[in-house]
């Protein structure tokens, strides 16, 4: 029963990171049930079983608060969900180890242009929306990694699209949020056929739900509210730290090493979001509409 609670509690933090931020659900979920002695499929079944009800409550959330553009929600949940299928499918016999290297170090370098982009000391803009030629392959990449790590929707969507310089953060959190409702259902599909219902803990993927259904409401409101420039400090940051980390494992850095260089940029991530609301408050100050509004810059 204490387990449950546990998990319980994890879902709800782990929720509330990524309604709040647009990551960090599944990989927070799934790393910490492979540490407890899960098997990688097994872990990733549970972590996607549970997010096909939190995912929900979620983008009924976003939407209620206007987080959402359905355009981009119906651009990436087909491909999403075409990428998720396929990567649970062939989780048991794939080797992603290159994979996750190489993803986590693009993601790392998008990680710090979208955190210096939102540092920037100047009004910030959106214009536009992403293409399709852009939103679809971000789908099919991030549903199938998703998928194969336990997580990765969010990381490849968000960090994508708050790099693109188009929608608004609250916006993009929100349709990454809601579009991952797709992603999982066709990711639990591909689990079920790959593994079977024998082979998915549902009291691990119960006690992850229920947590993360508390706390999606919350998250929505969260990002609803929270300044624009703030937000994307924010996730950009959790991008850097995450991905950081994930290349120090995969690359086999002392685990010493991986702690302290974790630590310098947790500190670093601290100071970028004072000096975000530093900015923010000047914006404000200066006469800019209300919180949220004011958003990125123009991308070059």
């Amino acid at each position: 029963m204490r387990k449950l609670i546990l998990l319980a509690l994890v879902g709800l933090a782990a929720q509330l990171v990524d309604g709040s931020l647009g990551m960090g659900y599944g990989v927070t979920s799934a790393t910490l049930l492979v540490a407890g002695g899960l098997g990688p499929a097994a872990a990733s079944a549970a972590v996607h079983f549970s997010e096909i009800g939190t995912s929900l409550v979620s983008g009924i959330s976003h939407q209620a608060l206007g987080n959402v553009d359905w355009r981009t929600v119906g651009i990436l949940a087909v491909p999403g969900f075409v990428g998720a299928f396929a990567g649970a499918t062939f989780l048991v016999s794939l080797d992603g180890e290159v994979a996750r290297v190489l993803v986590a170090s693009i993601l790392l370098v998008l990680g710090g242009y979208v955190t210096w982009r939102f540092l920037v000391p100047q009004r910030l803009q959106f214009k536009g929306r992403p293409s399709l030629r852009f939103l679809a392959p971000v789908g099919l990449l991030g549903g199938a990694l998703d998928a194969v790590g336990g997580g990765g929707w969010g990381p490849i969507g968000t960090t994508s699209m708050l790099s693109s310089g188009r929608l608004e953060p609250r916006k993009v959190v929100g349709s990454v949020d809601t579009a991952e409702f797709v992603v999982t259902v066709g990711a639990s599909l591909g689990f079920l056929a790959a593994l079977g219902s024998q082979g998915i803990d549902w009291r691990v993927a119960a006690a992850l739900l229920a947590g993360g259904v508390v706390a999606a409401p919350i998250a929505a409101v969260l990002v609803r509210y929270l300044p624009a420039r703030i937000l994307g400090v924010a996730a950009g940051g959790l991008i850097v730290l995450t991905n950081l980390r994930t290349l120090g494992l995969e690359l086999g850095v002392p685990g010493l090493t991986i702690a302290l260089l974790a630590s310098v940029v947790f500190t670093v991530w601290v100071l970028w979001i004072s000096w975000a609301v530093k900015l923010d408050r000047a914006e404000r100050e200066g006469g800019s509409d209300r919180p949220g509004d004011v958003v990125a810059a123009k991308v070059n």
